[in-house]
């Protein structure tokens, strides 16, 4: 493994593990009947995620781009692990990307600092989409993961089969040239 899988890998496990850390609140929003406390429980995680200090956020949008560019290097070497694996793990990280910058950033905002028209169930239903969101990022997210393990157990199963292969020919070269000495 190199630098860029290890980049690749390092930033889809510390979003994993931002997303899991939300999962415990998503979990109660989407899969159990919203009460007062949970939809209060939601309220508070969110605004106190949302309101983070800002080198919290740099380092949350630093690793975004450290995927990316991780993908995009590996992406650059061109042959057919690259364009199956690493194509395809592009498409979902940017697709992740999407989700967070088109879902999640809004929904925050209107679940910690509604403007005047929102309601409390405007609030409630941007949580629930929220939640929807993170849980989509986790998918996909695990499906890239799944995707640069298959590509690492490919190159080792090719490496694997050509040093057999060599070995065969290796095997064949010796046996003709004991036969030819013996004649």
């Amino acid at each position: 493994m190199g630098f860029r899988q290890g980049a690749v890998l390092a930033s889809c496990s510390f979003f994993l593990g931002v997303l899991f850390i939300c999962f415990f609140v998503d979990y109660r929003i989407l899969h159990q009947e919203l009460t007062e406390e949970i939809v209060e429980d939601g309220f508070q995680f969110y605004a106190t995620f949302f309101n983070a200090p800002p080198a919290i956020k740099a380092v949350l949008h630093g690793f975004m781009g450290v995927g990316i560019l991780g993908l995009v290097a590996k992406l650059h070497k061109y042959d057919e692990s690259a364009i199956f694996f690493d194509g395809s793990s592009l498409v979902g990280y940017v697709f992740a990307v999407a989700v967070y910058l088109a879902v999640t950033v809004p929904s925050l905002r209107t679940v910690v600092t509604p403007v005047d028209v929102d309601t409390r169930a405007d609030r409630i239903e941007a949580m629930r989409i929220l939640s929807a969101g993170n849980t989509i990022m986790m998918v996909v997210l695990g499906a890239i993961l799944v995707l640069q393990g298959g590509q690492e157990y490919a190159r080792r199963a090719e490496v694997r089969e050509l040093a057999k292969i060599e070995e065969e020919l290796k095997a064949k070269v010796s046996a003709s040239t004991g036969k030819d000495k013996k004649e």
